[in-house]
């Protein structure tokens, strides 16, 4: 994403023996981008059944759909190098057996840094510094997409190596107020137009950060074309004014998008090896109809209408979705929707999801025709829950998140963050066990589930 605090909102596979038990009258969906079933569940053990459904995304087999969404944390050095001990613990934290999480966005090179201890991935010093990060996910189980980020016209001089205005696809800059390096705020800056030969220099740059991600172990790769980023930027035209071939018609500003995609595949295959399962593991994330750093667009439905479609020939892992619920009204919803049947792969939808809308999301895309593969992203809440996944299972209360401890660089709402006690879930565990006392399967699959969804801590 690229903040923890904004877009309020941020299958494929059998369920297997932990999965929630299927009960008389659930219904069966058959996914039709795999020739594999799903049985998606209205179990009423839990009322969430749905989200507890295997998955398969790109080359992995997710034990659940509940994603972890990217969020922007600032706990990096100065100089962008994670802080392998502090992050590795928050993500092995937040770490499911079988579960996913994309990565905080990480900048691909100096110029697209726009925040201050945002990790990025284009030295040496940062890519050791996420094998750490890398391992400490996997001892657990889980997988890692590493984010691609750049943040273009949301940056500034204070930021940009060479002390130039930050680039963006035309001069026209951001309305209000940007966060400094020493703290203080200034006015977004007029940016400097990319010129053709510095794109062709930016997508050698995806290039070197994508084959880093490889070296660092990460699972996949998605790429940031959302929230009013720089490929956003190119894609919108409030923002891309410009009269060559990057510019000017829906064809032109989606071309950029288009080039990125293509360029991140082929590295990640190269280095993956081509018919792997792990060369499948190359992502997108777009934020049809939002508003965040001033996007805006003439004809936003046509301009989606053009650049879904067009992606299923690169047989993406998933289309991360940030779902315009928040930022435009009900009519922008249901184009979005529309549009998202359009993409033949998976897809995970982010935007202040809530366990009950979440599930029945997932459902919806079960029961849509044709069926679709559908996860669901959750941000702030994995930020003050850790164990979310085991909570919404259990059907416990879900903390509040403090947002004045978002980007705060240190431990204090980062690692501190509250675990249900053993006792706890105990206690929620008799409760599931005394619904359906005489249901043998049932009770195997509270045994497998929590297993699975309990974080060592």
């Amino acid at each position: 994403m690229g903040h923890a605090d904004q877009n309020k909102k941020a299958g494929n596979g059998e369920p297997n023996s932990n999965a929630a038990v299927q009960p008389e009258g659930a219904t069966r969906c058959s996914d039709q981008s795999s020739d594999v079933k799903v049985k998606t569940l209205t179990c009423s053990l839990t009322g969430m059944a749905p989200l507890f459904t295997p998955i398969k995304i790109g080359g992995l087999q997710l034990s659940h759909r509940i994603i972890m969404a990217p969020l922007t944390r600032c706990r990096a050095s100065p100089n962008n190098v994670p802080n392998t001990k502090l992050s590795g613990e928050y993500y092995a934290q937040r770490t499911t057996k079988g579960g996913l999480i994309v990565s905080e966005a990480t900048n691909i090179n100096p110029q697209s840094v726009g925040h201050f201890c945002a990790p990025g991935i284009w030295t040496p010093e940062q890519v050791d510094a996420w094998k750490g990060i890398v391992s400490a996910i996997h001892a657990k189980g889980g997988f890692i997409f590493l984010q691609l980020w750049h943040v273009g016209r949301g940056s500034h001089s204070a930021y940009q190596p060479d002390g130039r205005p930050p680039v963006g696809p035309s001069p026209i800059a951001i309305k209000g107020q940007t966060s400094l390096p020493d703290g203080t705020e200034a006015p977004f800056e007029v940016p400097r137009e990319l010129t053709v030969e510095e794109i062709a220099a930016l997508l050698d740059d995806y290039r070197k950060a994508t084959n880093n991600a490889f070296l660092a172990g990460f699972d996949g790769v998605e790429v940031h074309g959302a929230n009013g980023y720089l490929i956003d930027q190119f894609l919108h035209d409030g923002s891309n004014q410009r009269t060559d071939k990057y510019g000017g018609s829906i064809e032109n500003r989606a071309r950029l998008l288009f080039e990125v995609v293509e360029a991140v595949q082929k590295v990640w295959i190269d280095a993956a090896g081509a018919g792997t399962p792990k060369a499948a593991n190359v992502a997108l994330r777009l934020s049809p109809f939002g508003k965040y750093q001033d996007m805006s667009d003439t004809h936003e439905a046509e301009l989606y209408g053009y650049v879904i479609p067009n992606l299923n020939r690169f047989n993406l892992a998933y289309l991360h979705v940030v779902e315009p619920r928040v930022s435009a009204g009900p009519d922008a919803i249901a184009v979005v929707n529309n549009l998202g049947k359009t993409f033949s792969g998976p897809l995970i939808s982010a935007g202040g999801y809530r366990p009950d809308d979440a599930n029945q999301t997932v459902m919806d895309g079960c029961k849509s025709n044709p069926p679709r593969a559908v996860a669901v992203a959750f941000g702030r809440l994995f930020i003050s829950n850790p164990d979310l996944p085991l909570r919404i299972f259990l059907r416990t209360d879900l903390h509040n998140y403090d947002r004045s401890t978002f980007y705060t660089h240190e431990a204090v709402g980062y690692t501190d963050q509250p675990f249900l006690k053993d006792g706890e879930i105990a206690d929620h565990i008799k409760e599931l066990r005394e619904a359906q006392p005489d249901n043998e399967k049932l009770q195997a699959a509270i045994d497998g589930e929590i297993q699975m969804l309990k974080v060592q801590v």
